[in-house]
């Protein structure tokens, strides 16, 4: 089986982080691989981020099919263009933010998300409506860390993940804490030593969902709206994206 780690940045260390993470978590029969995007932003923290580095996403899931690859990770917890990428793939496609919210769901009753920026706070909502977690979700907390900070601070920028990550256990009556960042996939180990409830990332999460649902002999469906998209003329710089005709 192969998985890939799409890294939709331009930072190289936060592929090298979340192929660590997934290595550590695959079975032994499994290949990780890790890609990233050629041109977009060195983090994701906006919907401008996120409107940018799709376009990279559906690159490189248009090189994995024709490699063979079984299903894909996206390493940006706001899941960018999740959707358009289970239309061209036949494996499953998963964000983090979504696997990291069904695995918390099913070990805890509710569960509390700490990410970076307030203005994520927000995208955050969005999603866990989106993907019909809302109520399960008690808050979503921010550290006010810059994504980008996780790899100049160090550990200086985890103690400030950790103390969010404890005033939510002391505050927001919860079970586990899901961590609202690629950039912490390296992280979720040592805070939950420190704070003593389960903590979620979604690299190691959305690893292991593509291997069950791949064991289970399932793809994403062609049938509706993931059905493969409608072959026609593309111009410009996207142009190298047209949809061939299917037999």
């Amino acid at each position: 089986m192969k998985i890939e780690i799409i890294n939709p940045t331009t930072t190289s260390a936060f592929a090298r982080k979340s192929l660590a993470a997934a290595q550590g978590v695959a079975s032994s029969g499994t290949e990780i691989l890790s890609v990233s995007v050629e041109s977009g932003p060195p983090s994701i923290e906006s919907h401008y981020d996120e409107a940018l580095s799709t376009i990279g996403i559906l690159e490189r899931i248009r090189e994995g099919e024709n490699a063979g690859v079984d299903g894909y990770v996206i390493a940006c917890f706001g899941d960018p263009g999740y959707l358009a990428a289970r239309e061209i793939a036949r494996g499953p496609v998963i964000g983090i933010a979504e696997a990291a919210f069904h695995v918390a769901s099913i070990v805890a009753t509710r569960f509390s998300v700490v990410t970076t920026l307030a203005r994520t706070k927000i995208i955050c909502e969005h999603l866990l409506q989106v993907h019909g977690f809302e109520h399960q979700c008690r808050k979503v907390r921010a550290c006010g860390l810059e994504v980008l900070e996780l790899e100049e601070t160090g550990m200086a920028a985890c103690r400030d993940i950790v103390e969010e990550c404890r005033r939510a256990v002391a505050e927001d009556d919860i079970g586990a804490i899901v961590l609202g960042c690629a950039g912490m996939a390296d992280l979720a180990s040592h805070i939950q030593e420190q704070i003593g409830v389960p903590v979620i990332e979604g690299v190691t999460a959305a690893t292991k969902l593509i291997e069950g649902i791949v064991a289970l002999r399932l793809g994403t469906s062609k049938f509706g709206d993931l059905a493969y998209p409608l072959p026609k003329r593309l111009s410009g710089s996207v142009k190298h994206l047209e949809i061939a005709p299917r037999d």
